[in-house]
């Protein structure tokens, strides 16, 4: 089995895509199965590979539990490079704290005894991809799963930007993790559906170019040089010729963004694309099955419910070479 974290009030979600058959949960986790090989989820954001568990009354208890964990199952091991370190928890109040100081007081005790391999621990969740090192996930104050293998689909809180128009700045900030690259500067970007232009300013202060194209008016950040307002239909514009990045965050029926995705791949018009399909009411794995129709156009695809989204799913996309995978 395999603890998964997600957001909290997306359980449900995670559970239907894991297949319906997972045993139990709580706020923002879901015990079941793993991904089916060469598959990645949408919304586990965290994912503990046959993870053991711990109960522990007090955080002294827990923390020396948790080392006496990794020193034993590590007994074989070298090693060389910086391995994660990653304690975290439910959606409780006042959890996150407990969670933090078990994670302190367990790297304490792994420092006495392994100096030299504590000093390689790397606090925080790895990037993307699979990792081994000590993974832990408290579900409430005295219980916590623990493994020594992880998958991390991407997802992480990102910095706010007071320059930024909007809060959708910090979506396109996060799904950069997810493909695995940026726009850079002198790269070209079209963003449909742009206004007020948070994912127009994300991309403008890296030194991109970018045309906006909404009808509606771009506000505060992107009114910055590097942004080409356009006042047109965004489903109708067409690039002059292809661009290096393709942007949409429409609040817009997630069928015809998705349809108008699968129409900018098909013409060769865009190398990467991040999109956002709103799925509101509607079921959001019945869009994942029609989004992975896109797959055979991108050398890379991958579709998640980010930390910063709501109700909405994330597509990023390379068309032309292989992102990193973590």
């Amino acid at each position: 089995m395999t603890l998964h974290s997600c957001q909290a009030g997306y359980e449900a979600f995670l559970a239907k895509e894991l297949g319906g058959s997972a045993r139990k949960g709580g706020a923002g986790w879901v015990l079941g199965p793993d991904a089916p090989p060469g598959r990645e989820l949408c919304f586990s954001h965290l994912a503990l590979r046959e993870p053991r568990e711990i109960e522990g009354a007090s955080v002294n208890a827990l923390s020396g539990s948790l080392a006496d964990f990794f020193t034993t199952s590590t007994q074989d091991e070298r090693f060389d490079a910086p391995w994660p370190f990653c304690v975290e928890s439910a959606g409780e109040s006042g959890l996150a704290r407990r969670a933090k100081i078990v994670a302190e007081e367990c790297l304490q005790k792994i420092r006495g005894r392994m100096s030299r391999v504590a000093r390689l621990a790397a606090p925080g969740r790895p990037v993307l991809g699979t990792r081994r090192g000590l993974f832990a996930y408290m579900t409430s104050f005295d219980r916590v799963f623990v493994s020594r293998e992880a998958w991390a689909g991407g997802q992480r809180r990102m910095a706010d930007d007071p320059q930024a128009p909007s809060r959708s700045y910090l979506k396109v900030e996060e799904a950069y993790g997810i493909l695995g690259r940026e726009p850079e500067a002198g790269e070209s970007v079209v963003d449909l559906g742009a206004a007020p232009g948070g994912w127009s300013y994300s991309a403008a202060r890296r030194g991109a170019l970018v045309a906006a194209i909404d009808n509606g008016p771009l506000k505060g950040g992107a009114l910055h040089p590097g942004i080409a307002h356009r006042a047109e239909d965004a489903f109708k514009f067409v690039p002059e010729k292809p661009v290096d990045w393709l942007f949409c965050d429409m609040v817009e029926d997630p069928d015809r963004v998705a349809d108008l995705l699968g129409r900018w791949l098909e013409n060769g018009w865009c190398r990467r694309f991040v999109v956002n399909l709103k799925f509101g009411r509607r079921d959001p794995l019945a869009l994942l099955e029609r989004a992975e129709r896109l797959r055979p156009r991108c050398a890379v695809f991958r579709a998640r419910h980010l930390f910063h989204d709501r109700e909405e799913l994330t597509l990023v996309g390379d068309v032309e070479q292989k992102a990193h995978s973590g």
